[in-house]
């Protein structure tokens, strides 16, 4: 018997987009929109900073999340419209001899009590799409800051 989670499942589509890359992670993204077109850089590599898939991966998962925890708060009645969320995404050998990620998001939430600002980081973190497509795939960590 397979103890494999059922994919989730879109009812409707409601956006697509799409971007591409050549050259890999040392090459150039493009978004179809126009409005991602950059080259991009393995950490490290040149002497100034670029941007690499883990940015751009983190500055996806961070806004989403963000977005997930307004909405969640707001059922609730809670004002998290000053909230802050940072992914810290890290990228390294894997047990398997690849490699994986991991992230962290740390979140700030004013004016909300710590205990009742995890309450509501655990609520986004069921609700977010980016958490549901990184659930027991890659270590999260959540951090109320």
């Amino acid at each position: 018997m397979s103890t494999a989670l059922k994919p989730t499942e879109l009812k409707k589509v409601s956006y697509v987009t799409s971007a591409t890359a050549k050259g890999g992670r040392a090459g150039h993204v493009t978004s179809a929109d126009g409005l991602v077109d950059f080259d991009l850089a393995q950490p490290g590599t040149t002497p100034e900073p670029a941007v690499n898939p883990e940015t751009l991966f983190a500055a996806g998962y961070a806004a989403c999340f963000q977005g997930a925890l307004l909405n969640r708060a707001k059922t609730q009645g809670v004002d998290t419209s000053d909230s802050t969320v940072t992914a810290s995404v890290s990228f390294g050998p894997a047990e398997d001899g690849g490699f994986g990620l991991a992230v962290e998001l740390s979140v700030t939430i004013p004016g909300v009590a710590k205990d009742k600002a995890q309450e509501l980081i655990e609520l986004a973190h069921e609700f977010c799409p980016y958490s549901k497509a990184t659930r027991d795939n890659i270590v999260v960590t959540l951090t109320a800051a």
